[in-house]
């Protein structure tokens, strides 16, 4: 209970007054620092320094790539390749392929990165971005039969004047008797070979032969001249490749009548001065013209193939020949 106010002297009324004031206010300053735990976000209380301190969030790892913590708050970041999604937290996958990447060709999206890639007949250049042709050509003679051209992200083959490109590398000699893409005229017959062809005379007969066929001339025997020739000429021709592969069967020359009794011998007769070529008996009515070595083209053999034809018996002796002219090519195909 406290003293009667009036009761007291003036001194020791002060006196009671100031320990009334500081008996009310201890239990309050006592409290005084809890007062100030209540700090702004992103700063929780020090009671060591008995001040308010930054908060480090990354320790909580709210972020899903980096942390970076900042005063009073936190940032997070990305690693290359990814961008901070709409909570601001986790990263999402950024297409850089949408976004202007440097690929000179192709691109291609993956997780956090893209790759570069180039069409077809190109490579990627040591920069990885851009492309660079490949040269086919350079990489291989047998790309194409005749002649590889290189050009941007492919290759083409062609082919020589007289030759038509067959599938993609290989070339076919144009036929051009048979399309009619010839000059011959009416009185010539075409005659199509590797690479090109010759017009000739449908009549190739010289005195004293006559034409008895398109192709085959006679001398009759009634004719003194004749006595000595051979009894008629057939005219043939063929074409074959430069560089054959030798020895090669080329022609087969085959009797067309028979008689009892009668053997037939076969024999080059002309136009063989260089030995490129040998006759080989099959039997007695067939031989095969051999190819004896490789021969390169353009070139062109007029040879006179002879079937003589002998009865001994009946002291009987006859030939004919086959004028056989061979085109060989300019190229091995």
């Amino acid at each position: 209970m406290l003293p009667c106010a009036s009761c007291l002297p003036g001194s020791l009324l002060l006196w009671a007054l100031l320990l009334l004031f500081l008996g009310s206010a201890s239990p309050q300053d006592s409290e005084e620092p809890d007062s100030y735990t209540e700090c702004t976000d992103g700063y929780e209380w020090d009671p060591d320094s008995q001040h308010c301190r930054d908060i480090d969030e990354c320790r909580y790892r709210y972020c899903q790539h980096r942390c970076v913590n900042l005063p009073g708050s936190f940032r997070c970041q990305c690693e290359p390749g990814f961008q901070l999604g709409p909570n601001n937290r986790s990263c999402v996958d950024v297409n850089e392929c949408d976004m202007g990447a440097p690929c000179e060709q192709r691109c291609f999206n993956s997780y956090g990165t893209f790759l570069c890639r180039c069409h077809q007949g190109y490579e990627l250049h040591r920069d990885g971005f851009s492309c660079s042709d490949i040269d086919e050509c350079s990489y291989s003679s047998y790309l194409c039969q005749y002649r590889c051209v290189n050009e941007p992200g492919r290759f083409s083959c062609h082919c020589p004047q007289g030759y038509q490109l067959l599938a993609t590398r290989l070339c076919q000699d144009i036929d051009e008797c048979e399309s009619g893409a010839h000059q011959c005229s009416e009185a010539q017959t075409c005659v199509n070979f590797h690479g090109g062809y010759r017009c000739v005379d449908t009549n190739r007969c010289v005195e004293p032969y006559i034409q008895v066929s398109e192709n085959r001339c006679l001398c009759p025997a009634s004719n003194p001249l004749c006595r000595e020739q051979p009894s008629s000429i057939v005219h043939r021709y063929m074409t074959i490749t430069s560089e054959r592969s030798v020895p090669a069967d080329v022609f087969q020359i085959q009797a067309t009548s028979v008689y009892p009794g009668a053997y037939n011998a076969f024999q080059i007769r002309a136009g063989n001065s260089q030995g490129d070529f040998y006759i080989r008996q099959i039997n007695n009515v067939s031989a095969m013209l051999v190819l004896a070595r490789p021969v390169t083209g353009p070139r062109e053999y007029v040879l006179d193939l002879e079937m003589v034809t002998m009865n001994s018996l009946m002291s009987y002796r006859a030939s004919s020949v086959l004028r056989l002219t061979v085109f060989v090519g300019a190229y091995t195909f």
